[in-house]
């Protein structure tokens, strides 16, 4: 076997792979996300849908570990027996990221866990991003998954020119981003405590960015009660609403640090890249009680989680952050030595999984 590792990551684009490679990764490498339209080629922008997911693109592949980490969402549990059938034809390892326990995108979570009862039995190492998602895991399955913290988000560049302290301590940018309104997202709930907040805190500013589309009323996802609620805000001087398209990375990373507390407006989910794109720069965040976002780093929580919404814990966390500037903040050199870290762990674990027997029949 040669001394490379040879890993079909299912996503390759996607801004948590490249960063969970070391900058000059020489034992591991990646193969890029084929093209949707012709398989035969690598895709020069976007991943979806994974052609990596195709039992026959796996058959004829040559890779030495098949990883899942995304991508997956509208896989039948049918469909993913059968790609997880394909690796086994194949005898490579198989290593599963469990990213959600609780899809984001899903009001109902029956289909998710269904898809999970197949990945998650079969695969040959698991792996998960915080202590608490790894006993939800033992929990549920009666497995153990390996605890990876999640990379820098930003780039270290942006890092360096825009995570300095912020000049000006006499305001309070407190910042909700609703964009395209996963179905985990509730700001209608969150709107009036944050309103009613920058109404009486000296120097503090609501801005709300959104999305055109739901927004406006020619929009796919227009949500009126949402749209009237920030308007009639807006009118009154109590929110910055801010309506655009789909932000480039630049534009996000800009608008991040521009802010002094990020609020999540989420009831449910599991673990978040917005929160380590505001750790990379010096944003506060402020997390809902759900899922295990209070795991992945120091954040303020406020209790937010399924049907249940409590206002008095959102303003405390509020004026937590205002006295926290900065809580959580990470630098160029830690995400640098956690990123070779990373690296580091998951060439050890195709490593070892190249010498270990696979997964039989489900059962570790």
């Amino acid at each position: 076997m040669s001394d490379e590792i040879v890993v079909a990551s299912v996503p390759a684009g996607h801004v948590y792979l490249r960063h969970i490679a070391a900058e000059q990764e020489t034992s591991v490498r990646r193969l890029r996300d084929p093209d949707p339209d012709d398989p035969r080629r690598s895709a020069e922008q976007g991943w979806w849908p994974p052609v990596m997911l195709d039992p026959a693109w796996i058959e004829r592949a040559d890779f030495d570990v098949f990883h899942l980490q995304f991508g997956f969402d509208a896989w039948s549990t049918e469909q993913l027996a059968d790609v997880v059938a394909a690796i086994r034809r194949k005898e490579r390892p198989f290593v599963y990221t469990v990213h959600d326990l609780r899809n984001p995108h899903h009001e109902d979570r029956s289909a998710h866990d269904a898809q999970l009862d197949v990945l998650v039995p079969a695969a040959d190492a698991l792996v998960t991003l915080t202590h608490g998602a790894a006993d939800e895991i033992r929990r549920r399955w009666g497995r153990t998954a390996y605890v990876v913290p999640h990379p820098h988000v930003v780039d270290f560049a942006t890092m360096e020119r825009l995570a300095a302290p912020r000049a000006d301590t006499s305001s309070f940018r407190v910042g909700v981003h609703v964009k395209s309104l996963r179905a985990s997202m509730n700001p209608e709930h969150l709107l009036p405590t944050l309103t009613d907040f920058v109404a009486t805190t000296p120097g503090a500013v609501l801005q709300v960015n959104a999305h055109r589309d739901v927004l406006e009323p020619s929009g796919a996802r227009y949500r009126e009660p949402l749209a009237r609620m920030l308007r009639e805000g807006a009118a009154a001087g109590l929110v910055d609403l801010r309506v655009h398209d789909f932000m480039s990375d630049a534009e996000l990373f800009d608008y991040l640090a521009s802010l002094d507390v990020s609020v999540l407006p989420y009831r449910f989910g599991t673990h978040s890249g917005w929160l380590e794109a505001c750790r990379d720069l010096g944003t506060t965040v402020v997390a809902p009680s759900c899922g295990y976002y209070a795991d992945q780093g120091p954040v303020l929580t406020y209790v937010n989680e399924e049907q249940h919404f409590d206002p008095d814990s959102l303003w405390r966390a509020l004026d937590s952050a205002s006295q926290h500037r900065g809580l959580g903040q990470v630098t160029v050199a830690e995400r640098q030595a956690q990123r070779a870290a990373v690296a580091s762990f998951h060439a050890d674990l195709y490593r070892d999984l190249l010498n270990r027997p696979l997964v039989e029949e489900g059962v570790a």
